[in-house]
């Protein structure tokens, strides 16, 4: 892979940031081709447009997602585009959550450009890149550890669906919003309860906010 060809997509809700990004990636790569998508659904548009992509800057709080959420999206639709996390939660256990949610690396939003720089030639190069000094022997809990392995099993759509129940959304409205039938929806809906080992969708949303802690937005479930 050369530069000229590497294509890059940062996908952060803040311009601001998003252009200072760019700007590291340029110093590194300096005719790579790089999009910009400042929330969720316009990351999976393009996506769903063009998935020839090297690598994806994600933030782990944008619209359309909170939390690990996207990354575990992302992971189980295109598991060969490698995802660093870019994100202003930078404690212990959230590093390690997503390097365990299968992200190629993690930098926090705090560090300058040299830093920035430095993780994404790294990154490209093909190594995981944390903060030194990082404690990633953090979030041992077995609990913990078994509600994540339940978690990366469901497929794509499944997590697209729970992200919708996090939000509180009726079967019928995420039917609408994806596009199916509320049958469908009704199956994928027994189908993530039986992967998390839970007995409704209350649980599950709340399954799904304890794996992410505070990352993960919970809302009221609507409906049965």
């Amino acid at each position: 892979m050369t530069a000229a060809n590497t294509r890059l997509v940062i996908a952060d809700d803040h311009p601001l940031f998003r252009n200072a990004l760019r700007q590291a990636v340029e110093s590194v790569l300096a005719v790579a081709i790089i999009d910009e998508a400042g929330s969720f659904e316009d990351l999976t548009a393009l996506l769903e447009r063009d998935s020839d992509i090297d690598l994806i800057l994600l933030d782990l709080t944008m619209p359309g997602i909170s939390g690990f959420s996207g990354l575990i999206y992302l992971r189980a639709q295109y598991p060969a585009i490698p995802v660093v996390i870019v994100s202003a939660s930078d404690d212990g256990p959230t590093i390690r959550r997503s390097l365990d949610f299968g992200a190629s690396g993690f930098i926090p939003k705090r560090f300058g450009v040299e830093t920035l720089r430095d993780a994404i030639r790294k990154v490209m190069d093909g190594d995981v890149w944390v903060p030194q000094d990082t404690d990633l022997s953090s979030d041992s809990d077995p609990d913990m550890t078994r509600l994540r392995d339940r978690l990366v099993t469901l497929t794509p759509q499944q997590v697209r669906v729970l992200m919708m129940l996090s939000e509180g959304l009726l079967n019928k409205q995420i039917a609408y919003e994806l596009g199916v039938s509320e049958v469908t929806i009704k199956a994928h809906v027994s189908a993530i309860l039986q992967k998390l080992g839970v007995e409704s969708r209350t649980q599950a949303v709340i399954a799904a906010a304890k794996i992410a802690g505070s990352q993960w937005r919970q809302a009221p479930p609507s409906g049965p």
